[in-house]
């Protein structure tokens, strides 16, 4: 009983109860933060995702027209663009 009558005095004196609500608060505002962190890293490595297949959808376009270019070129000039490609 004695416990209930101590729970009961802390929880009408308002020195200890705006230090508790301090606390709690403070401790929201540290796991929103995390979870802010979370949101950036995965924001950052998306885009670097996002980068990447562009960059990779870039050289296959250039590729192609590659490609297309050398299907009308006659064998010996076709096998200098090979090689050119090959050094890169």
């Amino acid at each position: 009983m004695w416990v209930l009558s101590m729970l009961s005095a802390l929880a009408g004196n308002t020195t200890i109860m705006a230090i508790f609500a301090a606390l709690v608060g403070g401790v929201g505002l540290f796991v929103a933060g995390g979870i802010s962190r979370a949101n950036k890293d995965t924001a950052r490595r998306a885009a670097e995702k996002l980068a990447a297949v562009e960059e990779r959808l870039e050289m296959d376009r250039e590729a192609t027209d590659a490609e297309r270019a050398a299907r009308d070129l006659p064998d010996e000039a076709a096998r200098r663009e090979a090689m050119r490609w090959a050094k890169r």
